[in-house]
């Protein structure tokens, strides 16, 4: 439990003060340096390096659990890369950086491709001068001398706070990204006709228990696509997911380069007369692919069925202008306001077709 006081601390002119959050699982992403630190010897200095068994077992447990990796290391890059498939370890790096840039700058280029916050990331050196660079230009960034790795790494920022069915994915799902941005950039046509290439599924089906655990992942991490901004835990999701009187659909993604994970979610609050739609969240990593309001036609779709109207409660938050845009493009227009709590109803004469270039398949 946070202390709040009415003083402010008092902070020196050009220090940082990373904004206050949850420490638990914070890291997303940990950043190794190469010579001395995944393997013993320099690269361009030995015959031979030779590799740190201890430090692989960290990487591939804390991938098992959703942690992604990436390298930032001052070195020849077609000789670090050769070296690295070398040892097999290629695929578990994602945007690795081997250059003689500075590492701080090899880091912001890392965190500018996974699309993460420079506090979400760890980088482990076995240099003082490198992660004093590196804590000077970018401070978000929690440094860890190689030498105090099995401690740090034992903190509870480095473990997530959600292991799901889909934390050993994560890697996967990523690098299925960079295929697709690939592919994106080198696409000559229009936007329509990218997206019908990709060949997208999108799936709805009542959550399971199984899937609990990601919702509530979900409804932590979510913040642009989140219609009230709310927090839901497991056991209450549980309690909902078998009430008669409620809906809770999830939704996923794929395409041919793979699997995005579940990436939607829904609470609906059922009466005779009007569905009370809770809570509505897509990941964002899924609207440039247009799929944004397929879970909420079909929601809308099984109201009308049922006779009953459809309205969405709605909370400005700040930060979740974009699902507000989205409820109204779907038809739904505010019919009253308490401060910035929202209520918003739909006219069901104007639900949409699904993007011709995606398949929807209903589960359940």
């Amino acid at each position: 439990m946070s202390v709040q006081t009415d003083v402010e601390p008092r902070v020196e002119p050009g220090v940082f003060v990373a904004p206050e959050k949850p420490v638990q699982g914070r890291i997303k992403c940990v950043v190794w340096d190469l010579d001395n630190t995944l393997w013993d010897g320099v690269l361009l200095e030995d015959e031979a390096v030779t590799l740190r068994p201890e430090v692989v077992e960290h990487i591939h447990r804390l991938d098992k659990m959703g942690v992604l990796h990436s390298i930032a290391s001052k070195n020849d890059h077609d000789a670090a890369m050769a070296k690295l498939a070398e040892f097999g370890l290629t695929e578990m790096f994602l945007y690795p950086q081997a250059n003689w840039n500075a590492k701080s700058d090899s880091i912001k280029h890392i965190a500018k491709g996974l699309n993460l916050g420079l506090d979400a990331f760890a980088f482990v050196d076995d240099q003082e001068f490198e992660r004093a660079e590196v804590a000077h230009v970018v401070p978000e960034v929690t440094c860890v001398d190689v030498a105090d790795l099995d401690e740090a790494l034992a903190r509870a920022e480095f473990i997530p706070r959600f292991v799901t069915d889909e934390s050993a994915l994560r890697r996967e799902m990523y690098q299925g990204q960079i295929a697709r941005d690939d592919l994106e950039r080198e696409f000559v046509g229009t936007n329509n006709d990218f997206l019908a290439g990709l060949e997208m599924t999108f799936t709805i089906e009542p959550a399971r228990q199984e899937d609990l655990q990601r919702a509530e992942e979900l409804t932590v991490r979510t913040n642009q696509l989140n219609s009230t901004g709310r927090t839901y835990s497991y056991d209450e999701l549980d309690v909902l997911r078998e009430s008669p009187e409620h809906l809770l659909l999830v939704a996923s993604l794929t395409d041919k380069f793979g699997s995005y994970g579940k990436i939607g979610l829904a609470l609906v609050e059922k009466a005779e007369d009007v569905w009370r739609l809770r809570m509505m969240l897509m990941s964002c990593r899924v609207m440039s692919r247009g799929v944004g309001m397929v879970m909420l036609n079909h929601v809308m779709g099984l109201a009308k069925e049922a006779g009953a109207k459809v309205r969405a409660d709605f909370v400005e938050t700040g930060r979740n202008r974009m699902m507000q845009v989205t409820y109204a493009f779907a038809g739904f227009r505010e019919v009253s306001r308490v401060h910035d709590q929202v209520v918003l109803e739909a006219d069901l004469d104007t639900l949409q077709a699904p993007p011709p270039y995606v398949r929807v398949e209903i589960l359940g």
